[in-house]
């Protein structure tokens, strides 16, 4: 193994990340090492630099999304070889471990929360999904949240419906795609010119979030319907109240799932409950496995469920880039448009 450079985090609330050598990475028994071929950009990423997360040890190393080659293999770990391509969601923010970070030259990450991409899936679009696709699963299939049968290959037409807040995001458009590979109906929200987009990756129908009696058509619009849950991935409290609304006035499941804990349980209509989901929960429980390794494979081989959107805006190469990359971000004029994420390669 090469040395190992990283993008370091010197304390929160300081800039720019210093690069700099770091330790040489090596995994635990369950663990692969990847050398990094290209990393995406999170608003949590920014977050934890600017200190609105504490839970970080510094100096520390951030960076979530990953996608690249496997160059060691832990001693228990059978589905992957070296010389794999591969994506995953790198567990920094929770296990404070720098071998886990993402912005270095390699990443150690859990066997189970990574996955094969096939040849035609490049480094820069793979490095894009794996937060969202965590988050989403977290928000649709935990027995905490909406506990949705899992997605497969061929999943059975349910007649149940799942409403999705932010049905074309970088989080909601991995809720539509893993709900319909579950076989839920999804009535999303978004914007009107966004319909086309969300209908193609898999929603039944769509709301405009813009509509001024939004509640009033999403009820109308499930009428004589079974709702099996709502799953709000645009984090605002307007759009959680506006899905636990609906909730109580449809009919089946009364829990809203939230990428947001921007809610009051007392503001809540009765009978209806709201919980605030993390991406990192599903590590530790069975949506991991179900998705990152009995689902994604095949999905991303066969392009089935998951072709590349957001598709890679790539900012420039080389860990020098990071910091310029996090503040473009921060930028609402100059950040990545609807439909891409940010991107730095480390080739």
């Amino acid at each position: 193994m090469e040395e190992n450079y990283a993008a370091i985090l010197i304390r929160q609330k300081r800039r720019p990340l210093n690069v700099d050598e770091t330790d040489s990475r090596f995994p635990d028994e369950n663990e692969i090492v990847i050398k990094n071929a290209a990393v995406s950009i999170n608003p949590i990423d920014a977050l934890m630099a600017q200190g609105y997360i504490t839970n970080m040890t510094t100096p520390g190393i951030l960076g979530v999304d990953v996608a690249g080659e496997v160059v060691e293999v832990g001693s228990q770990v059978n589905r992957f070889s070296v010389g794999d391509r591969v994506m995953g969601h790198a567990l920094r923010l929770a296990t404070d471990d720098d071998r886990h970070a993402g912005f270095q030259n390699y990443t150690v990450l859990w066997s189970n929360m990574a996955c094969p991409i096939p040849p035609n899936l490049s480094y820069e679009n793979a490095s894009t999904l794996p937060l969202g696709i965590s988050t989403a699963a977290s928000g649709l299939f935990q027995k905490e949240s909406l506990n949705l049968e899992p997605p497969v290959a061929y999943p059975p037409a349910r007649d149940e419906w799942v409403i999705i807040a932010g049905a074309t995001g970088n989080v909601g458009s991995h809720g539509v795609r893993l709900a319909s590979a579950a076989g839920y109906k999804v009535l999303g929200t978004g914007s009107a010119r966004s319909f086309a987009l969300a209908r193609k990756l898999g929603a039944d129908d769509m709301v405009d979030y813009n509509d001024k009696d939004l509640v009033g058509t999403m009820v109308q619009k499930l009428s004589g319907k079974r709702v099996a849950g709502a799953f709000d991935a645009s984090g605002t409290k307007v759009s959680i109240m506006a899905l636990a609304n609906t909730l109580a006035r449809s009919e089946g499941g009364k829990v809203v799932s939230s990428v947001s804990d921007e809610f009051s349980s007392k503001e809540l209509p009765k009978g209806v409950k709201a919980v605030n989901i993390f991406a990192v929960d599903i590590r530790n429980n069975e949506v991991g496995k179900r998705v990152w390794e009995d689902f994604l494979p095949d999905a991303l081989a066969t392009g089935k469920y998951f072709t590349p959107y957001p598709e890679a805006l790539v900012f420039g190469n080389g860990l020098d880039k990071i910091q310029a990359a996090m503040d473009n971000e921060e930028e609402k004029e100059t950040k990545a448009p609807s439909g891409k994420k940010c991107v730095v390669t480390l080739k």
